[in-house]
């Protein structure tokens, strides 16, 4: 897929059009996977067009345009595998995601026939498009990224609005979608847990 995009640091560009968007796809990079002790160097945002918007933070965490769009309740966040981002975000940008969507959620709870729910998978299986995750552990704290770090990060993203739709078309069907949404409703919550150092709770 040809796209387009921009890069901007520490916060939105202030003409930028996400905040006139009914729904934003959201993915975040770090130097590690533990919001506490790991940084936030990137984040990537589409609104289901071909353009991309780069966030690159360079140990600066004040982004108030962004914040103003990320806790819009009138504005959709499709995550995949929202816990990882949620976590950074609020750890370090102090930003309350509001009205989430996580398509690795909804497929565990819609696609009980299989097993296989990552990016790579809900990708390949519901829009036919093949990723590669050559660049997942790259390291997104370097100055200048490559041009196959910036597709990387880009795809992760792109496609989330379409692979929305066709979760939504099964969470229907399989009269889940209310189930879902409670899901998505707790991941705030998780989010503390999760900064407050508990594992899973529910667990005997």
């Amino acid at each position: 897929m040809n796209f387009k995009y921009n890069i901007s640091y520490n916060d939105l560009e202030d003409d930028s059009s996400l905040k006139n968007a009914s729904s934003i796809a959201i993915d975040g990079e770090f130097s590690g996977l533990n919001p506490l002790t790991d940084k936030l160097h990137l984040l990537q945002i589409c609104d289901g067009s071909n353009f991309v918007h780069f966030i690159k933070f360079d140990g600066e965490y004040d982004a108030p345009k962004l914040k103003k769009v990320l806790e819009n309740s009138s504005i959709k966040k499709i995550f995949h595998f929202g816990r990882a981002d949620l976590g950074f975000i609020k750890k370090h940008l102090n930003i309350n995601v509001k009205n989430i969507y996580d398509t690795k959620i909804a497929s565990k709870i819609c696609r009980k026939f299989t097993s296989s729910h990552g990016l790579k998978d809900l990708s390949r299986d519901l829009i036919n498009i093949n990723l590669s995750k050559e660049h997942q552990t790259s390291d997104w704290g370097k100055k200048e990224y490559s041009d196959d770090q910036i597709k990387y990060a880009a795809n992760d993203v792109l496609h989330l609005h379409k692979i929305k739709e066709e979760l939504d078309k099964i969470l229907i069907r399989e009269n889940k979608v209310e189930l879902a949404e409670k899901c998505f409703q707790f991941l705030e919550t998780r989010t503390d847990l999760d900064l407050c150092g508990l594992g899973d709770i529910f667990e005997h």
